[in-house]
């Protein structure tokens, strides 16, 4: 990918980087107190919002991280925190058995960040920016087709709901608390090993 630029091969790699079938069980333990009926439209607005802060970093995230002096590292275990936080949640619910205090409808946080546009995505595109700084239009087409497929694996989610049930879902929102809980104590690792180069 260094030396030629392919529009479709970089949408598989974004996808995968995306990881839409990872995040669906998450995404299920995050709704499961919400109105069903309003899940189709949660999920359209927070991949909206994950569309935009994606393009955000594919176009102007170096310029956006060099005005605050930030590092891609910070990025890295920004996003390693957030799912720590989003893990133990998920393992230990509070007593009203819901992620969010208040109404319990998810706002950006934590579905169109970190999970859309998470950290590796956001690296990601910050490194294929500058690799492939003549082939922009290609890396947006390429970043449209892999943000559709996890739209479409994303808007499956409530289908998935009806199959497993609530005590498949807790189940679920168990385990994946702790495949989270590991994940983000690597990304955390990555970015402190990251960081501890640079001296």
């Amino acid at each position: 990918m260094e030396n030629t630029f392919s529009i479709i091969s970089t949408a598989i790699v974004l996808t995968f980087i995306l990881d839409p079938f990872g995040n669906v069980p998450i995404l299920l333990a995050i709704l499961k107190d919400v109105d069903k009926a309003r899940h189709r439209k949660i999920i359209a607005r927070e991949m909206i919002f994950g569309l935009i802060i994606l393009l955000f970093f594919l176009f102007l995230g170096q310029n956006f991280l060099d005005i605050f002096h930030l590092e891609t590292t910070s990025v890295r275990i920004a996003g390693g925190l957030i799912f720590f936080i989003i893990a133990i949640n998920l393992i230990f619910p509070r007593k009203n058995g819901s992620l969010f205090a208040s109404t319990g409808e998810p706002f950006i946080v934590p579905i169109a960040l970190p999970m859309v546009a998470g950290p590796s995505a956001l690296a990601t595109l910050l490194v294929l920016s500058n690799q492939h700084e003549d082939h922009i239009g290609g890396l947006t087409a390429s970043l449209a087709i892999a943000w559709g497929i996890t739209a479409a694996v994303m808007f499956s989610a409530p289908f998935l709901l009806r199959i497993l049930r609530k005590k498949g879902l807790a189940a679920v929102e168990k385990l994946m608390g702790m495949l989270l809980l590991i994940m983000s104590v690597q990304m955390l690792l990555d970015g402190i090993r990251e960081y501890a180069t640079t001296f």
